[in-house]
């Protein structure tokens, strides 16, 4: 709008025509309220524009949203009121330097899908996310953000903080660098944390230059001296534990957990009461929400066994996936926002693979296993070791065989029973005979919300970023394609049926409430239109698969491994429609349910009536709720079995009775 030339040419006017013959200057006040009347300064505070990542992230309980401001175009753009009483910090990124890895990568071209860079940032319960940028060796960051400084508590949220309150302000910047390959796969690149509070002591900030750098000294020693004294406390309860049994030296019991920064910290420091807000309505939901956050394993370098890796919780949201460490933290965290008695649970499963699942304690003394990878809960029902043989002792359901310790935000127990396999183990936390229970106000010291300048925050959720129904649509768009081509390839024509496509969506939908709440609903009513859509004469099958990505390709092909879709898919017959329906799922941080079904029908060569079987498959990868076959026969194996029947009988009652022998998978 050329405010500055504006500017110029009203002064100069008002110069010329208000400054008196008598007098040397006008003041600064004479100059504001002519640009004033002129409207120069209501026209300026319009044209100001923030943008806020009102998508990713969830409205913080203060009257005034935070806001990331930026110099270039961007898609979401929204006018935002900047409060005059409160403090703002701009931390603007200005661009990257020797990302040595990418530095023989070209410039991609225009529309070419290549890798990114995001940079993700937190800080006092505000979150931000740049622009992806293409990876390169000298990324091309130019992205600002304005952060609110403010307390937590809503009291204080309506003065604007002082130099001494900003000093008190220990929390850090946690910026997450995230890459993005061309599949939609994420990489922890870096994450750091930034120290803020040097700018209060610049030139044209705070002028207690020396108190302010001495108080983060006297800082940073108190919080080393309160780690120390843990150590110290740490070793001699475990030098303690041992006495107890000397094998406890082979159980799983981890006090210290390694981030991904090479730091090492206390478990309990990983978990932390979360409040989901409106995100997340039930337990259930959350552990849901955990199951489809994706599943990976540390990577380790030289093999030698499992690498010893936990993410701070800012790292892992915006990776979308970690260990089983990682989802269990979260899960457990997630729990006791919702008022219950949560723990993380640290053994191994068959064959002494090293694991993490979630316990819940209830009033009345139920022990459920929450299997934050799954979303599977499991009542625990302990076996008397001391019951005689005959004794018949429930088998367990859940795939735990040891357990080594439990811990939460504020307690850290050893199991010191005599044996830790988890069939037989009490789960009574307050019998110090059973369970070795460290300081409740050691803990406190170093994981307490404060306690040290160390501790990582912890982010709130943000809301997802995914329409479902278009997401859907294009998922589902590109199967029809996938399965077209390779009906093609194989030299089969491909006609679809829009009507029964449509008919799978209530079941699909009845998976992942089932999945949440573990309660089946609305099976019936989709037999009934399944029977009512399949002529008499005809077979249906369906096959329905459950990801946790959204990349058709690779889900095409994970189908094409299981027997039972690849028969669908290239189904061969008289009067072949097929169909396919896609329904995502959505959750917080952008994670998704994908459900996928297949189905085909045909006219069978042998049938009297369509039947519809559900049957139950588990599989490494994959879950097949229900399987619908009916009258599985190929034409060699009628005419052989058609001929033994003639040659027994000669009317067809007998023909008719031996169509009812189903075959199913």
């Amino acid at each position: 709008m050329d405010v500055h030339g504006r500017i110029r040419e009203i002064l100069a006017e008002t110069i010329r025509e208000e400054l008196a013959p008598d007098q040397q200057q006008l003041s600064t006040e004479d100059l504001i309220k002519a640009l004033r009347r002129r409207g120069i300064i209501d026209d300026v505070m319009k044209e100001l524009n923030f943008v806020t990542d009102n998508v990713d992230q969830e409205p913080p309980p203060s009257p005034k949203q935070p806001v990331c401001f930026t110099d270039r175009q961007s898609t979401l753009l929204k006018k935002t009121n900047i409060d005059p009483t409160r403090r703002y910090l701009y931390l603007q990124v200005l661009g990257g330097k020797a990302f040595l890895e990418h530095l023989q990568e070209p410039e991609p071209l225009p529309g070419q899908v290549c890798s990114t860079f995001t940079l993700c940032l937190h800080f006092r319960n505000q979150r931000f996310r740049s622009k992806p940028v293409p990876c390169a060796c000298e990324p091309d960051f130019h992205d600002g953000f304005l952060l609110e400084v403010h307390r937590e508590n809503l009291g204080d949220g309506t003065r604007m903080a002082d130099s001494t309150t900003m000093l008190s302000i220990s929390d850090p910047i946690h910026m997450v660098l995230i890459k993005t390959d061309i599949f939609g796969e994420t990489t922890l690149v870096a994450s750091y944390f930034l120290e803020w509070r040097s700018v209060l002591g610049s030139e044209n900030g705070a002028t207690n230059l020396t108190v302010e750098l001495m108080g983060l000294a006297l800082e940073r020693q108190k919080t080393a001296e309160k780690e120390r004294l843990f150590l110290v406390y740490a070793k001699q309860w475990w030098r303690e534990y041992l006495q107890i049994r000397p094998s406890h030296n082979s159980r799983l019991v981890k006090i210290f957990a390694q981030d991904e920064n090479g730091i090492n910290r206390p478990v309990c420091s990983y978990v932390k009461p979360l409040r989901a807000g409106r995100l997340l309505d039930t337990p259930r939901q959350a552990a849901r929400f955990v199951n489809v956050l994706g599943y990976e394993r540390a990577p380790v370098i030289g093999g030698g066994g499992k690498q010893e890796q936990w993410c701070t919780l800012l790292a892992f949201l915006c990776r979308n996936k970690g260990d089983c460490e990682d989802h269990a933290n979260l899960l457990c965290s997630l729990l006791l926002g919702y008022g219950l008695e949560a723990f993380v649970c640290v053994g191994t499963k068959a064959k002494g693979v090293p694991h993490a699942w979630v316990m819940t304690c209830g009033t009345d003394g139920t022990i459920t296993f929450w299997e934050s990878l799954t979303g599977h809960r499991y009542i625990h029902k302990s076996n008397n070791p001391d019951e005689p043989p005959v004794a018949e002792q429930p088998k367990p359901l859940y795939p735990y065989r040891t357990i080594g310790c439990v811990f939460n935000h504020q307690m850290f127990l050893g199991n010191c029973q005599p044996s830790d396999s988890v069939e037989i183990c009490v789960f009574d936390l307050n019998d110090e005979s059973k369970w070795k229970p460290m300081s409740e106000e050691a803990i406190k010291s170093v994981c307490a919300p404060g306690a040290t300048t160390s501790l990582p925050p912890f982010p709130p959720l943000c809301a997802s970023t995914i329409d479902a129904s278009v997401t859907s649509n294009e998922i589902e768009m590109q199967l029809r394609l996938l399965v077209s081509e390779h009906r093609k390839d194989l030299g089969l024509t491909t006609l679809w049926e829009d009507q029964l496509s449509y008919l799978l969506s209530p079941a699909l939908a009845s998976y992942e409430f089932e999945r949440t709440t573990s309660i089946s609903a609305g099976n019936e009513e989709f037999q009934d239109a399944i029977r009512r859509a399949v002529p008499d004469g005809h077979t249906f099958k369906g096959f329905p698969i459950h990801f946790v990505y959204r990349n058709a390709r690779r889900a095409f092909a994970t189908c094409l491994r299981s027997p039972f879709c690849e028969e669908i898919i290239c189904c061969r017959g008289d009067q072949v429609r097929l169909a396919v329906r896609v329904r995502v799922f959505t959750y917080p941080e952008s994670a998704c349910a994908v459900w996928i079904m297949f189905a085909c029908k045909y006219r069978s060569a042998w049938s009297d009536t369509t039947t519809i079987m559900p049957a139950m498959f588990k599989g490494d990868g994959m879950w097949e709720l229900e399987v619908f076959i009916s009258d599985i026969w190929n034409f060699k194996r009628i005419n052989q079995e058609l001929a033994i029947i003639c040659s027994k009988f000669k009317d067809g009652k007998a023909l008719n009775g031996y169509s009812k022998k189903k075959k199913s998978v």
